[in-house]
């Protein structure tokens, strides 16, 4: 009986016919080539914006009841998944469990690679078990191959916990139906070097995730507008990018804005609303409390004209919609 690949048939490892000749290309052309690929890339995703969008309300909805965003994967998926989770505290002003990332063959395997670890369907399920996976969570399995087995374990452990599941993977073909609540398949073809999903599978897969995290951080009250109103005040630069958010939101001038995120303790949302409302920081503090943490509630005011008015003709006559 001949052998057989269980890879072989997945349009990840496929050959792409438009890089055949790739090596023997000046450099010009290689770019090209994959330029060329990354607006297929680009096509892939836009064909799965309502997938997308669904997967942002389950997720935004989970969050407003206290549950947990895990992202799981292994190799680059997996580096995709830590890297969002790693970003996001300092960027909304969430705490470190809010949003996390799972790792086949854990820490280590993010800065070198450890090829084997992907394959242990039972550590997957070990992991998340070890996470206490609860109804309230969702668990986002990341996988280009859509077969990785750590992710298939992972992702069956925490639908055993009663989690949310949403997988995203670039084979439109990947059946994990007793295991996911939404598939967001990425049909972006072959790589300009077969199976290098680090590439066009990598670039779509990081595109989803930017979208899952920073759409459901919108819809749960993190901005003000387009401004990062929840941002942490915990470097130089992170400080400083409060200060013209203050600026920019209230009118105020450096000087003020200082003084005011001083006695927000550091915090430019609850500044916001102190200096628009004239309450002290107990009082507003409490009023965004009220509202969800939404600034338009708690001022009672639409950023979108100031801002509007801030950039002048740049901002007028471009389809701008209003949430």
């Amino acid at each position: 009986m001949p052998l057989t690949s269980k890879w072989q048939q997945l349009p990840t490892e496929a050959i792409n016919p438009a890089s055949l000749a790739i090596d023997k290309l000046p450099s010009t052309e290689i770019i090209d080539v994959m330029l060329a690929e990354d607006r297929k890339m680009l096509a892939a995703v836009s064909r799965e914006r309502e997938r997308i969008a669904l997967a942002v309300d389950i997720i935004a909805q989970a969050l407003r009841k206290g549950g947990r965003l895990v992202f799981v994967g292994a190799g680059t998926s997996g580096r995709l998944g830590v890297l969002e989770a790693a970003e996001i505290p300092p960027t909304f002003g969430t705490a470190p469990e809010l949003v996390q990332g799972i790792m086949a063959g854990g820490k280590s395997a993010v800065f070198r690679a450890r090829e084997g670890v992907e394959d242990r369907y039972d550590e997957g399920a070990r992991t998340v078990a070890r996470m206490k996976a609860g109804k309230r969570d969702v668990f986002v399995g990341v996988s280009a191959s859509g077969i990785t087995p750590f992710v298939r374990g992972g992702l069956a452990a925490a639908r055993k916990a009663g989690a949310r599941i949403i997988f995203v993977t670039c084979d439109p073909a990947a059946d994990l139906q007793t295991f996911v609540d939404l598939t967001i398949a990425l049909g972006v073809g072959p790589e300009v070097i077969a199976g290098s999903t680090r590439l066009k599978a990598g670039s779509a897969t990081k595109l989803v995730l930017n979208m899952l995290t920073t759409g459901s951080m919108i819809r749960i009250g993190k901005t003000y507008g387009n401004l990062m109103v929840d941002v942490q005040s915990t470097s130089e630069k992170l400080k400083d990018r409060a200060l013209r958010i203050l600026i920019i939101a209230t009118g105020v001038d450096y000087e003020e804005a200082s003084g005011l995120l001083q006695r927000a303790h550091g915090n430019a949302k609850v500044a916001i609303v102190m200096q628009k409302s004239g309450l002290p920081y107990p009082k507003a503090l409490s009023r965004l409390r009220h509202t969800d943490g939404v600034v338009r509630e708690a001022v009672g005011e639409d950023i979108e004209p100031r801002l509007r008015q801030l950039l002048g003709p740049a901002a007028n006559g471009r389809d701008s919609r209003s949430v």
